[in-house]
């Protein structure tokens, strides 16, 4: 509601009566015209701003809060309050005009008993004039009273609605207070519900376990009683399995056998050396002289063969021709040979069982296929064949498409899987030979790379050839494609 502060107080000009004496003289024939301050129609102006600022709020009720509209009526009230303080201005001031009007009629009353002739004239016409001014007063006071009641009533709706008003906000408060409370007990409710059903579930879940495997049991029971059949075949193949076991175990014996036959026939001569090492992958096996007549094998000549069975043919490998042969990832399943030439005489040395796998390796290589590119750390020996002076670390980097030798950020070398490639572990070089490999990415370009461990020497090669096959690509070492395709 828009606050009208207007002066409602009159301004009456001060009327300094002096002694009356027979000299007086008035400056005209007419009273002068004594005017309220509030006495052009602002008053009524006044009137019609309430009324229709009244009336907005009361239009706007429906649109505005409870909250803004106690607001809203508080200020109206606080406005009507103020129009009935300067009511009661007016009616003093008015009270003082009528003390002043009958102060000024009694002076010229007094006045025209002393005064004759014209003078008498101006006086009579003067007192006729405050005559009519009080005459008008007293109307306008009848105005002022009937604006005063006005006000009253105005005052007092306006107090009702705010009472109203505050009545609607305490109510709505109310209201929203139990709903809040209403919905915190709702929650609490829900929530002490999940605890307790947590609490039971929680409880019951152990024993619905133990109850659940009791019954899988029983079941399990009596499947096996209604299905004799099937423990009928298991039997049966337990017996089949002994069977085989004892075949074997035969078939164990006369190899034995036939192996200690040629001992005996060839004592004469293998005596000389024998094989020293585990054959498995990850070791090395190392020719050692077993009498001192054996020749130096310095003035030897040693190649190292591979076979796939006792009595089978035997594959050359490449390069193998010393003392001291590393194991690598082909050689697992085979059965190694290596012969020992000195002064024209041939000695063959050959491993009593096949090489093994080493222990856990598959299971990390498959592991490693998961991965898009492994990682690496290794040293560069060799460098087509010539001692490389760095010992520092370079990463070698195993992809599905490609293989590549880094260090920093600089790469050494980088092909992809092609026939040209070569990769194997480096025949030769003493016991540290396990844990090289010889890899040539390109014609012109070969390295021997030493690892961390055997581990991970194996892995690279077992990894790379993977990947390679997956690529139509066999990955070996110099001239094992040719003892695959015979």
């Amino acid at each position: 509601m828009t606050r009208v502060g207007r002066d409602f107080s009159y301004t009456m000009q001060s009327l300094a009566v002096p002694p009356v004496s027979a000299d007086v003289v008035f400056a005209s024939a007419q009273f002068p015209n004594y005017r309220n301050g509030n006495e052009d129609g602002k008053l009524g102006s006044m009137k019609e701003v309430i009324a229709r600022e009244t009336a907005q709020l009361l239009e706007q009720q429906k649109r505005l809060s409870v909250r803004d509209l106690a607001s809203k009526f508080e200020k109206g009230l606080a406005a009507a309050a103020k129009l009935s303080d300067e009511a009661k201005l007016r009616d003093v001031a008015s009270l003082e005009k009528h003390v002043l009007l009958k102060k000024l009629r009694d002076a010229l009353e007094s006045l025209r008993g002393r005064v004759v002739g014209k003078n008498k004239d101006d006086v009579e016409v003067a007192i006729s004039m405050v005559e009519a001014l009080a005459v008008q007063l007293t109307q306008r006071e009848g105005e002022l009273i009937q604006e005063k009641a006005e006000i009253k009533k105005l005052t007092s709706f306006l107090q009702q609605a705010s009472e109203d008003a505050k009545k609607l906000v305490d109510e709505e408060r109310a209201f929203a207070r139990t709903e809040i409370e209403n919905a915190r007990a709702a929650v609490q409710r829900v929530e002490e519900a999940l605890q307790e059903q947590e609490r039971m579930s929680q409880a019951s879940g152990t024993q619905d376990m133990e109850a659940l495997m009791k019954e899988v049991q029983e079941a399990r029971r009596i499947k096996m009683l209604h299905q004799p059949s099937k423990v009928m075949d298991m039997e049966h193949e337990l017996q089949a399995l002994r069977i085989q076991l004892a075949e074997k175990s035969k078939r164990s014996i006369e190899l034995q056998k036939e192996l200690a036959l040629s001992r005996r026939g060839e004592e004469s001569g293998s005596c000389l050396f024998e094989l020293n090492g585990t054959t498995a992958l990850g070791s090395y096996l190392e020719i050692q002289p077993c009498s001192n007549s054996a020749p130096q094998l310095s003035q030897c000549s040693i190649q190292w063969y591979r076979m796939a069975s006792q009595g089978g043919n035997r594959d050359i490998i490449s390069g193998a021709t010393k003392p001291i042969y590393a194991l690598e990832p082909s050689d697992v399943g085979r059965i190694l040979q290596v012969d020992i030439i000195s002064d024209g005489q041939s000695i063959t040395l050959t491993t009593s069982d096949p090489i093994d796998p080493a222990a856990g390796l598959g299971n990390y290589v498959e592991a490693l296929v998961r991965r898009h590119e492994t990682e690496f750390n290794v040293v560069i020996i060799q460098m087509n064949g010539v001692d490389h002076p760095s010992e520092s670390i370079h990463v070698l980097h195993v992809g599905k498409m490609r293989m590549k030798l880094c260090k920093g950020k600089t790469t050494v070398a980088k092909e992809y899987y092609s026939s040209s490639m070569q990769l194997c572990g480096v025949r030769g070089g003493g016991s540290a030979a396990a844990q090289a490999s010889f890899w040539q990415p390109k014609i012109g370009l070969s390295f021997v790379l030493g690892f961390e461990s055997e581990r991970e020497r194996n892995a690279a090669i077992m990894l790379a050839r993977r990947f390679a096959f997956d690529c139509n690509i066999m990955l070996a070492g110099p001239d094992d494609r040719a003892a695959q395709k015979h």
